[in-house]
């Protein structure tokens, strides 16, 4: 399969121009970027008469329909298949990893992305996917709506941490200041996305709070959550994405952890990795796992103590 890598919006348009009947995947455990970026590419190909689906393996939560809106998938024979935010084909899911081998254009910002696309168009320095979409959609004089302004927006303030975290960038805040000017009803996704939480949340986390481990005098920080506690509080599993910020609010802090215990093997963990000034992607990458410079992921095997230790093992090198 060739792996081809593009260089330039006008060399992606051209492929969109051309294509039809497109399935568009977005990455497990799914966040407001791919959701962002796979909806406002779909609605955008809709826009010009072409069929067009938003795939994902694991269904998209709740406290994203806004974004979703009066979607509905389209029947159509598939000609030609494009992953949004995917690094590497093990995002996929159980239910897309068919796609595994056939994906014809790969659109990401992930630095540790794989090329596994017979197309991509990857670039590291844009704050997320959804900024990469939007940008391309200027480049192709896009007659950019409300519904599609709106996933652009969501999925670029969810991947900055509303614009405070390191991957922020001016073209992020130009980006948004367009969005703001097409109608975006910023004040809404904002309070939706980073004050709301359920009941359930908020007492999860006090007691995973509670319950931090900290090692190197404070500058490691590790929090876990297990499927006992999302069954005790009741809380939807999408909701433990916002939580691998919490360590990193501590003081002295630099690498915080978040540890996830897996619903369908209890002895594996999905583990999310946040830094002050350390490389988040590099460590994970001893793992097989990868992301950003601040902000990383990676899956590790074990009971919940192994795991913290074969992480401390590591991050020790990057003291």
């Amino acid at each position: 399969m060739e792996n081809t890598r593009l260089t330039s919006y006008e060399e992606v348009a051209e492929i969109l121009r051309g294509c039809d009947n497109v399935s568009i995947l977005t990455h497990k455990s799914p966040d407001g970027d791919c959701i962002g970026a796979g909806m406002g590419l779909c609605l955008y190909l809709r826009s010009l008469g072409k069929k067009a689906n938003v795939l994902n393996s694991d269904g998209f939560p709740d406290r994203f329909d806004f974004m979703i809106g009066d979607y509905q998938p389209e029947v159509f024979e598939e000609q030609f298949v494009i992953s949004v935010d995917i690094s590497d084909t093990t995002l996929l899911g159980d239910e897309l990893e068919k796609y595994a081998d056939r994906i014809d254009l790969c659109i990401d910002h992930h630095g540790s992305n794989r090329f596994f696309a017979k197309k991509s168009y990857v670039d590291a320095q844009a704050s997320a996917a959804c900024l990469i979409i939007f940008e391309l959609l200027e480049h192709m004089g896009a007659d950019i709506t409300l519904p599609i302004a709106t996933n652009l927006y969501t999925g670029l303030a969810t991947d900055t941490g509303c614009f405070k975290f390191q991957n922020t960038t001016p073209s992020a805040h130009i980006a948004a200041a367009k969005m703001f000017e097409m109608g975006v009803d910023f004040e809404h996704i904002n309070r939706k996305m980073f004050d709301i939480k359920s009941r359930g949340r908020v007492m999860c986390e006090q007691k995973l709070i509670s319950e931090m481990r900290f090692f190197e005098d404070g500058q490691i920080g590790i929090l876990t959550a297990t499927n006992k506690d999302i069954a005790d509080f009741q809380i939807d599993r999408s909701e433990l994405d916002a939580f691998a910020q919490i360590p990193l609010t501590i003081e002295g802090v630099r690498f915080g952890y978040t540890l996830k215990q897996q619903e369908d093997n209890p002895e594996m963990f999905k583990v999310s990795l946040r830094t002050t000034d350390a490389d988040a992607a590099a460590i994970c990458g001893e793992f097989g796992g990868g992301g950003h410079l601040r902000a990383s992921g990676c899956t590790v095997e074990g009971k919940a103590r192994e795991v913290m230790m074969k992480l401390l093992e590591v991050t020790r090198k990057y003291l």
